[in-house]
């Protein structure tokens, strides 16, 4: 066996072991998240006026809060409309990423409305692009958003800018072959693992997918988890009645009444 060869199979052997510890790490990361977000108490009603009364209208408005933005359209259209493409095309992206990691591949990898999924990937790969840098140069140009900004912001902007951009040099410039991509993709979520392609651009795609991976978990973007549990969005309107208590849990816990010292709400 060459030199070459050795540290190829051991390099393979690296890269396979760092996707299963980035998966690991993102189960375990995301589920101990959102654990820790279900076991917050909220004993206050805190739902955000106006609301609706009943349990299926507070679904209801989430999930519309959760497809359109309100909220950010009333804040700020124009990072409504940069949010919005970033958000529509990464989904559409994710889409098509489907037909590296299933078989047989699902409709929606193949078309969609009759469009080829290949000419949407196109588009969405750079309409996503170009809405990552706009929000990149956002947080720079205008003084609240680099006031409130910090290197986490620009750090997880720069790195899904840079996994967009070898992703779309991948496609239509430094072709990879795709079925060694799907065979290293598959044997992976097999458990079955084979060497990936030998292919720089593509291991460097994956690597900062990867990192993305990792990062997801304990970063700003867990919005996309964390929103369910919102309660100015989750709960309904609920009229506070003569009479009625609410209990502090933490209250309790400490060994106080609830409401405070004096058991006072």
């Amino acid at each position: 066996m060459s030199t070459s060869t050795a540290l190829w199979d051991l390099g393979s052997c690296l890269l396979i072991g760092l996707a299963y510890l980035a998966g690991l790490v993102f189960v375990a990361g995301l589920a101990w998240r959102l654990y820790t977000y279900a076991c917050t108490p909220m004993p206050w009603p805190a739902a955000l006026t106006p609301a609706p009364k009943s349990q299926g209208g507070a679904l209801l408005r989430l999930a519309g809060n959760i497809a359109l933005f309100p909220s950010l359209w009333r804040a700020d259209k124009y990072l409504w409309l940069g949010a919005y493409l970033f958000h529509v095309s990464l989904l559409l992206i994710l889409l098509r990423h489907l037909r590296y990691v299933t078989y047989p591949v699902p409709a929606l990898a193949v078309s969609i409305a009759g469009m080829p999924m290949s000419t949407i990937g196109l588009w969405a790969g750079c309409v996503f692009g170009l809405a990552t840098l706009y929000l990149f140069v956002r947080r720079l140009a205008l003084p609240r958003p680099l006031y409130l900004s910090g290197w986490p912001d620009y750090v997880v902007l720069a790195l899904v800018g840079a996994i967009a951009a070898s992703g779309l040099l991948l496609r239509y410039w430094a072709h990879v072959y795709v079925v060694d991509v799907k065979a290293f993709m598959i044997g992976l979520l097999t458990l079955h693992p084979v060497p990936p392609p030998q292919h720089p651009l593509f291991l460097i795609h994956f690597l900062l997918a990867l990192a993305l991976l990792v990062y997801l978990p304990f970063s700003k973007l867990l919005h996309a988890g964390g929103v369910f549990f919102s309660p100015t969005l989750n709960q309904p309107w609920e009229v506070q009645m003569p009479g009625k208590r609410y209990a502090n849990p933490w209250d309790e816990k400490a060994g106080q009444p609830a409401g405070g010292p004096d058991g006072q709400v």
